[in-house]
Parts: structure tokens; sequence; C-alpha cells
């Protein structure tokens, strides 16, 4: 797949990432649950659960389609909330300077088609309830990526799978100097896990 080439050099960047053994310990329930999936001949749905469904599912979701494409494996890749806001444009920002192109429609809670590859059909990425009839909520893993919605929504109508995936909100460096570059390493973090987990999965 010839993705483009801002964006298969961050991928190589992201590769070379050394992933510390307790975090690759709570990445083995996410390739454990893949795997089974590739087993059985069953559809891979994965939603990406935040709160506001606006920085690290946002981010999550992307990554992890683009992975999933890399390593040549189908997967469907969603994202959601508990609230609808938006996807932050400084998380849009970050995904741009990685080497995604991305298209904008509509205000308040833009849609924005985000594409790796000429060759495949954008990604479209925008708040939304993870039930949001976007996400084609039945038989999928709840990829939990924040404590918050980690630990106030206990059920998830329509999850075969509850994956806790934390990480850090890039929130706390808004405004900041500091703003760009922890969105950047939220984001190269999460494209260096999902990559992890797609490298790991046996195709049958």
């Amino acid at each position: 797949m010839k993705l483009y080439p801002t964006l298969q050099t961050y991928i190589e960047k992201a590769q070379a990432l050394p992933i510390p053994k307790e975090r690759r310990e709570v990445l083995q329930v996410l390739i454990n649950y893949i795997q089974l999936k590739v087993n059985e001949g069953q559809e891979i749905n994965l939603n990406f659960i935040c709160t506001h469904n606006s920085r690290r599912s946002q981010f999550s979701q992307i990554w992890g389609k683009v992975a999933a494409a890399y390593h040549n494996i189908e997967i469907h890749s969603f994202s959601g909330g508990v609230e609808v806001t938006a996807f932050n444009e400084r998380a849009v920002k970050s995904i741009q300077r990685f080497g995604f192109k991305v298209i904008k429609e509509g205000e308040g809670n833009p849609k924005y088609s985000v594409s790796y590859t000429d060759y495949e059909a954008p990604i479209i990425a925008f708040s939304k309830v993870f039930d949001d009839s976007n996400n084609e909520a039945k038989n999928f893993a709840a990829v939990m990526t924040c404590s918050h919605a980690d630990e106030n929504c206990p059920f998830i109508p329509g999850a075969d799978a509850r994956i806790p995936v934390r990480y850090e909100d890039p929130k706390t460096f808004d405004d900041t100097e500091k703003e760009a570059e922890k969105y950047d390493e939220r984001s190269l973090q999460i494209a260096s896990e999902m990559l992890y987990v797609f490298s790991k999965i046996k195709k049958l």
C-alpha cells in the first residue's frame, strides 16, 4: 500500500519507538481479541471510546485503521463517546502534520475526511456517541481510551468485549507552548501501539 510520503516517515518513526513491558501487557488483550476474530473468520469491529470523542479516541480510530491496513488486515474502525462535542482542532492539526490529507465539511461538529492513501476510502471522523448509527454498534470491542469513560461506563451495549487501553489526555497542554509537541507525542504513541498490535496478528 502506497502511503503519503510524510505519513510513511512518521510510521517508520512510530515503529522505532520502544513499547514498555507494562504497555505490551495492556495491548496483549486487544491482540488476543483481534486474533480470535481472525481465527474464527469473523469481522473485526473496534470502537474506540472516550468521553467527548474529541482527541484520544479519534487518534485511535485513525491509527487503528491505518495500522491494520499497513499490515493487510481488514477491520472496521470506529470511535465514539458519551457526549457529542467535536473532533478537536488541535488534534486535527496534529494528524495534518503527520501527513494525512484532511477535508473539513460543516461547522460546530464538522465531519473530516481523513485520507492516508489515494487507493482507499477516507476515514470519516467526527464526534458522536459510541452507539451512533455510523458505528454499526454490534459485535465490537469497546476499546476504552480514557479513564473517565472506562470508569463511568460499566456497560457498553452491543460490545462483545471491553478492553481498556488508556492514554493521557493532551488537552492538559492546550494553549501552552508545548501544545503541538504534546498532541504529536500522544498521536505518535497511539500510532506506535496500534502498529505493534497489528504486527502481532497471524493471518490464516
